[in-house]
């Protein structure tokens, strides 16, 4: 008989809320300023950073993961290093990750996702070596694909919900209109090719942008590249390069 549920190996980016203060005033004037901007994180998974603090009593939890849910955004992971920050996430019911301390930034254009890094970070492979993978299928809602250590190739429609993940290059050759996130790695040169650009969120390195507004007419439903350029997103039609 087969059983009720199986437990598999899964890999899920969440997003890194990065907290660098305690008092509660100054994170719900932040999460005031910024709602409309957030409410399009609703739906993603997300991990509260508290790196920034040296002891569990520095902060009161039970308070900030109420003000994070007040607006939509409840935390399911804590990452920290220490036995005693893995009671304070048991405690707490949340999943618990250790990492090393990441390096971020100030949120230019949308904000700045959190390199995963570990504390020695291998080389990364040189684009000439790196593998491609292809995928030929639509990605659908809910759907995920990584390409680790590789580009990524997509023929199919990547749909709203869906997300597509590589530590290289990613080219939808289709209409992209789910979340798309390069050099996940860290790898500042990759780039984002879409032949129809529809996208919730793009993401090179950590450095993301949302589209709550639609994109001018030269870019919306346009073949585009993104990339990076001194640390801020460009959006660039294809068009434009010829």
């Amino acid at each position: 008989m087969k059983p009720a549920f199986d437990i598999k190996s899964a890999r899920l980016d969440a997003l890194a809320i990065q907290l660098n203060t305690a008092e509660e005033a100054a994170i719900r004037r932040t999460l005031n300023e910024r709602a409309a901007q957030y409410a399009e994180l609703s739906d993603m998974p997300l991990l509260l950073d508290i790196q920034a603090f040296s002891e569990p009593g520095d902060l009161d939890l039970d308070a900030i993961l109420g003000l994070f849910a007040e607006h939509g955004l409840p935390i399911g992971t804590l990452r920290h290093r220490g036995e005693a920050w893995q009671t304070l996430a048991r405690e707490h019911h949340l999943a618990f990750c250790e990492e090393g301390i990441s390096n971020s930034e100030e949120p230019k254009e949308a904000g700045r996702l959190p390199e995963k890094r570990p504390a020695e970070t291998p080389a990364a492979p040189q684009p000439g070596n790196r593998k491609t993978l292809v995928v030929e299928k639509p990605i659908r809602t809910g759907q995920q694909v990584y390409a680790e250590n590789a580009d990524l190739i997509v023929l199919g429609l990547v749909s709203e919900g869906a997300e597509v993940i590589a530590d290289g290059h990613i080219h939808v050759y289709a209409p992209l209109r789910g979340r798309a996130l390069a050099g996940a790695n860290g790898e500042h040169s990759a780039r984002i090719f879409a032949q129809s650009m529809q996208a919730e969120l793009v993401s090179i390195a950590g450095i993301y942008r949302t589209f709550d507004q639609q994109l001018p007419p030269h870019l919306h439903r346009q073949a585009v590249q993104i990339y990076l350029q001194k640390e801020r997103l460009a959006i660039a039609a294809l068009s434009d390069m010829i």
